[in-house]
């Protein structure tokens, strides 16, 4: 009987021994990780718009994750399929410092692992960050930045998703000139920008196309990141007679701006923005009325909650979650890590030429998407084709579509009346 008894225990012992051994192994399947780094100004002067941006990828990867009735890859499925493994985003914070970025993106790669990076922001943020991913042969995807010449170096591993500032500059200058068709007084124009990358770009930009269009500039005026008093550069333009301004700015200086303009009571016909500051959620509610008749291009709106069904749904889960809506530049992160989610299962791989093969593959249906774009398709230098952009006016309270005319959400106002006389 001992005998039995022991033989007995030692079959009990061994089928335990290979339960466990294939649980183990079902859970190290189940806990395979594909890591992605994701670069972001997390503390600093841009830190509001990193955590945003932080809290809807992740809200992006719990989708892929997870398992949601939603129309969109990945959605219906758990992780990566093709690969068997979950999604992991691992985030950087720049601190909005182009040498930060840098030392974020040889982290990422080195230390972390990472299979591809998305980021950076700003422009200036995103050119050494990705030079870093080019010296590594990792994909790199920007969500956002708009620097024309980001597409523009040659590149065999850069991404970008947005319209670049040409696109948007003509956007302004289309604008403009359909304005003047209509026998508004467009009047001289005023360039103020932020002395960074991106701002030097746009002002480059704008003043091709103003010849190009047949409009003057008469000034332009340049101001530092760091400025806290833009009182000065107010009064150039004042002292300039300005009409229009086309105003390139982050969210800290377009408000102060906005302020200065009240106080030294300058109001020209229209203040013109190039996204940036002119679309960040607190725009609006840090200035309340003084935003008004604010215009800006805008790959963006928060019209789509309404009148595009994936975009109030993917708001929901937000709100939720948050309890606030999606807003400004949050909806091109999403889109970002949906996009190279779903090229890296495409691939099937994390080798960086599988991946590669695969966004250079890419053809994302625009109904999948929360952005107003026919798709997203890259062209030979990694520039998204299928990008648009609109220009909204703040208007009650609300960013309304005034240009394309035909798709206006209600009618241009120009010019913008007195500071006196709004209410």
């Amino acid at each position: 009987m001992s005998g039995r008894y022991g033989l007995f225990v030692m079959v009990l012992l061994l089928a335990a021994a290979l339960v466990a051994t294939a649980c183990a192994g079902q859970k190290a399947e189940e806990k395979k990780i594909v890591k992605v780094g994701v670069i972001y100004p997390m503390t600093g002067d841009l830190a509001a718009v990193g955590n945003d941006h932080k809290a809807i990828m992740e809200l992006a990867q719990e989708i892929i994750n997870g398992e949601y009735d939603l129309n969109i890859p990945l959605a219906k499925t758990r992780g990566l399929p093709n690969l068997k493994a979950e999604l992991q985003l691992v985030f950087g914070d720049s601190q909005g410092k182009p040498e930060i970025a840098r030392s974020e993106a040889e982290r990422l790669i080195n230390e972390e692992k990472v299979v591809a990076l998305l980021g950076a922001y700003a422009s200036s943020s995103t050119a050494p960050a990705s030079q870093v991913a080019e010296r590594y042969g990792i994909p790199f995807m920007t969500p956002e930045s708009t620097r024309a010449d980001l597409t523009e170096r040659g590149f065999k591993w850069f991404f970008r998703n947005i319209p670049y500032d040409r696109m948007a500059v003509e956007s302004q200058f289309k604008f403009l000139a359909a304005v003047r068709d209509k026998g508004i007084n467009v009047g001289n124009l005023g360039l103020l920008y932020e002395n960074s990358l991106w701002g030097q770009g746009a002002a480059q930009e704008q003043r091709g196309l103003a010849a190009k269009y047949g409009f003057t500039i008469v000034v332009e005026v340049a101001y530092p990141k760091e400025i806290t008093d833009v009182t000065s550069e107010v009064l150039k333009l004042k002292a300039a007679k300005v009409d229009t301004v086309l105003s390139t700015n982050y969210i800290n200086d377009a408000i102060l701006f906005m302020k200065a303009f009240k106080e030294q009571d300058f109001t020209p016909g229209a203040i013109i923005g190039l996204e940036g500051g002119m679309v960040a959620k607190e725009f609006i509610p840090s200035l309340g009325k003084d935003a008004g008749y604010v215009l800006t291009t805008a790959t963006w709106s928060p019209a789509l909650i309404e009148t595009k069904p994936i975009v109030g749904k993917i708001n929901a889960m937000y709100k939720e979650k948050h309890g606030k809506n999606i807003s400004a530049y949050q909806p091109h992160a999403f889109t970002a890590v949906m996009v190279m989610a779903d090229a890296i299962n495409r691939a099937g791989s994390t080798e960086p030429e599988a991946i590669l093969k695969a966004l250079k593959a890419t053809d994302y249906p625009g109904e999948s998407l929360i952005m107003p774009w026919k798709g997203v398709k890259y062209d030979e230098k990694g520039q998204n084709i299928y990008g648009d952009v609109p220009i909204l006016q703040i208007l009650d309270g609300k960013y309304e579509v005034v240009f394309p005319f035909e798709l206006a959400s209600k009618q241009l106002v120009w010019p913008a009346p007195p500071w006196s006389e709004r209410k």
